[in-house]
C-alpha cells in the first residue's frame, strides 16, 4: 500500500486562533502620506450590493463593456476629534508622553473613558515630541445600529510633523468627513473583526475529514493525537475550540464610490437587518469582513497593487 500522505488540516496562517478584545480592529501599521490628514476612517458595515459598471481595464477582455460587479456598503457618518496623543521615540519603540483631550467633548465619550473636570493642558503647551495621533470617535447616534457607545481610536496623520500639529489645532473638536480622508478609485485597506462561531468542533474548526462508519469512538474527530514523543501534544494538532471573531486585513479593496446621499444605495424599506442609510457612504470592491453593523476602519493601502487602476469604475447602476 503507498504511503497515505496530505496538507495539513488548517492553515497555520494564523495563529493563535483566539478571539479578539475588541470589536473595533487595532492598527499596527499606517502608509506614508505627504500631505497632512487622516490615515483611515471608521465605517460601519450596512450590507452589499452590485453595480453595473463600464470595465476600464485595459487588458481586459470585456474592456469598453458593461459589466456587474459586487460591491459592500460601508455607512460613514462624519468623525469628531476628541483629542490628540503625543509620541516620543525611544529604544522600544513609540512612546506615548502625552494627550491632549478637547474641553467640550461630547458626554457619550464619558461611556468609554473617564472625561477629566478640568483641562490642565492645551495644544501650545506641549513640546519635545516626535509624532502625534489624532484621538476620533463615531457618532453611532447618526446610523439606523442601535449602537450607543462610541467607538475610540487613535488615527495616525500624514505629513511633517509641523503639519500634523498645524491640522491638529485645527481639527480638535470638529468633525472629519469622509471626503476628507478618500477619493473615488484609491486602494484602501480594511480592518475588521470576523463574525463570531462559538464553541465548533474539528471539522468545521479545521477541515479534518469526518472518519468512516467502523471507526471507534467517535466520528467528528481527529485519528490521533500526535506521537507517543514528545510527551506532549503540539500546538499543530487540530482540536476543538471557539472559532470566528478574528482580527483580520483585507489589503487593496478599490473604493468605486463615495456618496453623499445613502437614499442611492438605500432600497424602500431599508437595507436587511441594518435600516436607511443617511450619511455619507462608500462602496468598496468585494465582500468585507464581520456581520452587518459591525465597524470597520478603513486605512490608505500600505502595499498598493500596481495592477488595479487608479480611476475607478464608471458606474450606471446601483441594484438596490
Amino acid at each position: 500500500m503507498p504511503k497515505v500522505s496530505h496538507p495539513r488540516r488548517g492553515s497555520m496562517q494564523f495563529w493563535p486562533r483566539k478571539r479578539s478584545k475588541h470589536s473595533l480592529a487595532r492598527i499596527s501599521s499606517w502608509s506614508a502620506e505627504n500631505k497632512a490628514k487622516p490615515l483611515g476612517f471608521i465605517g460601519y458595515k450596512a450590507g452589499m450590493t452590485h453595480v453595473i459598471a463600464v470595465d476600464n481595464r485595459p487588458k481586459s477582455l470585456t474592456k469598453g463593456e458593461k459589466i456587474a460587479r459586487p460591491a459592500t456598503i460601508i455607512d460613514c457618518p462624519p468623525m469628531t476629534v476628541a483629542g490628540v496623543a503625543f509620541y516620543t521615540t525611544s529604544l522600544l519603540g513609540m512612546r506615548k508622553t502625552t494627550s491632549v483631550l478637547y474641553e467640550k467633548m461630547d458626554k457619550s465619550i464619558g461611556k468609554k473613558i473617564q472625561l477629566p473636570k478640568k483641562t490642565t493642558k492645551k495644544l501650545a503647551e506641549v513640546t519635545g515630541f516626535d509624532d502625534l495621533r489624532l484621538l476620533v470617535h463615531t457618532n453611532p447616534k447618526r446610523t439606523p445600529t442601535g449602537a450607543k457607545k462610541p467607538k475610540l481610536l487613535e488615527i495616525a496623520l500624514g505629513g511633517s510633523k509641523e503639519d500634523k500639529l498645524a491640522y491638529a489645532k485645527e481639527m480638535l473638536g470638529k468633525e472629519i468627513s469622509l471626503g476628507a480622508v478618500f477619493e473615488n478609485g484609491v486602494q484602501v485597506d480594511v480592518h475588521g473583526i470576523t463574525k463570531g462561531k462559538g464553541f465548533q468542533g474539528t471539522v468545521k474548526r479545521y477541515g479534518v475529514p469526518i472518519r468512516q462508519h467502523k471507526a471507534e469512538k467517535t466520528k467528528r474527530g481527529i485519528a490521533t493525537l500526535g506521537s507517543w514523543t514528545p510527551k506532549r501534544i503540539e500546538f499543530t494538532v487540530a482540536q476543538p475550540g471557539k472559532m470566528g471573531y478574528h482580527l483580520r486585513t483585507e489589503y487593496n479593496k478599490q473604493i468605486f464610490k463615495l456618496g453623499e446621499n445613502g437614499q442611492e444605495v438605500t432600497p424602500d424599506g431599508g437595507l436587511t437587518r441594518y435600516g436607511t442609510i443617511k450619511n455619507q457612504y462608500c462602496l468598496l470592491a468585494g465582500s468585507v469582513v464581520g456581520p452587518v453593523k459591525r465597524p470597520v476602519v478603513l486605512t490608505a493601502a500600505i502595499r498598493p497593487n500596481k495592477k488595479i487602476m487608479k480611476e475607478a469604475f464608471t458606474i450606471n447602476t446601483i441594484t438596490k
